[in-house]
């Protein structure tokens, strides 16, 4: 199984940045958490803090799956939900804090509609489940 990790704007400050929201983790702990985890996953791994980078990125990708954190895009961009939706390869959109339960404007997810699922709240342990899924039995 080849899944692709995309992570948005800011997120490569994972561990320092707000870490009262998103934890103490950083992104290089996130990415060797999941190898450790899935060790028959082939991974590849995307951080951008540039819109048409991360969209280039899932376009070119010919793998099992995506696992999408698109960050404050998530609230914003048409363009990343218009790619998503050009797209075969299936996306799971995952996010570490509960944006259901911070600022208003983060309440809605214009990307949600065109992803298999999303997971939210659950810290980085959201990466792990959305692997776990593509992984089940049930997935196909």
């Amino acid at each position: 199984m080849n899944i692709l990790v995309v992570n948005g704007p800011n997120l490569n400050l994972l561990g320092t940045r707000e870490p009262d929201i998103y934890g103490r983790t950083t992104l290089p702990e996130l990415e060797a958490g999941l190898e450790k985890s899935f060790p028959a996953v082939s991974f590849s791994f995307f951080q951008s803090n540039h819109e048409g980078e991360l969209i280039d990125a899932m376009q070119k990708w010919t793998g099992d799956g995506i696992v999408l954190n698109a960050a404050g895009f998530t609230h914003t961009s048409v363009a990343l939900r218009d790619a998503i939706a050009s797209i075969e390869v299936p996306v799971i959109e995952v996010h570490i804090s509960n944006i259901a339960a911070r600022e208003s404007f983060r309440h809605h997810s214009v990307i949600s509609a065109e992803c298999v699922g999303s997971i939210i709240g659950l810290g980085i342990k959201g990466y792990h489940l959305a692997v776990e899924f593509f992984l089940s039995p049930h997935y196909d």
